[in-house]
């Protein structure tokens, strides 16, 4: 198989559709779900699609496992490109690590300022391109709006499209998403985020489904899936 093709045949496409093609520049999104779910899975299909495409991508964590991280990379692509058969496919590789950077913050230690500070000197200073930030590991429950509304100007400013996990916590009886099912930890400012997608694990599979795709909220769409061993986005 030839790159063209794989990008064609990626189950992210399914994922994109759902959502009007993805996050467009200047837009935040948000993967949502307790731990252990996937999210951090999804979060690098997303980037390894933009990857595969030539796109250059950063990603932010805020575990202080960044070897945890980059090992997802290097399974998610071997599971993947296993099934396909590949050309070049040490070159594609070579690629993906030339164009993702890794960047790993305490959220103890580091303002928002910080960050956007250290974002701006590597894509607006210092020539590395990026389109798209993962944000992964951040604590919402130690967040506000003004925070999320600083990096929401900063992707608008640097046409960056933004990606989030979000852990819910909470025991079994309690609340953790409201009616419209967006998650109580962002309930004053989930407007800041253009789309929000929300983990479910099953009895065979862990779902993926659409809260807020825009203005719309619980839009009619066909429901995603996870494998729940791989963590892979199921092809259909």
């Amino acid at each position: 198989m030839v790159i063209s093709e794989l990008i064609e045949r990626s189950p992210v496409r399914v994922f994109m559709k759902s959502i009007h093609g993805g996050l467009k520049p200047g837009e935040l999104g948000l993967l949502a779900s307790p731990s252990g779910l996937g999210k951090t899975s999804v979060l690098v299909q997303i980037a390894l699609d933009k990857l595969i495409q030539g796109k250059k991508v950063i990603h932010i964590s805020f575990t202080q496992h960044t070897d945890y991280v980059l090992a997802w990379y290097e399974d998610i692509f071997d599971e993947f490109i296993k099934k396909k058969n590949l050309e070049n496919e040490q070159e594609v590789k070579n690629d993906i690590v030339k164009n993702r950077v890794l960047m790993k913050f305490n959220q103890e230690g580091v303002t928002v300022d910080q960050i956007i500070r250290s974002l701006k000197a590597m894509v607006a200073d210092g020539g590395f391109g990026a389109e798209f930030v993962i944000v992964d590991g951040y604590d919402f429950s130690s967040s506000d709006s003004e925070r999320i509304a600083k990096v929401k100007a900063f992707a608008k400013e640097l046409n960056l499209a933004v990606w989030y996990s979000c852990t819910v916590k909470g025991g079994a009886s309690e609340t953790l998403y409201d009616k419209r099912d967006i998650p109580l930890v962002i309930k004053d400012y989930a407007d800041l985020f253009e789309v929000i997608v929300v983990l479910e694990p099953k009895q065979d599979h862990i779902e993926l489904t659409v809260s807020r795709d825009r203005d719309v909220y619980n839009p009619e769409h066909m429901a995603l899936r996870l494998d729940p061993k791989t963590l892979l986005i199921l092809e259909e």
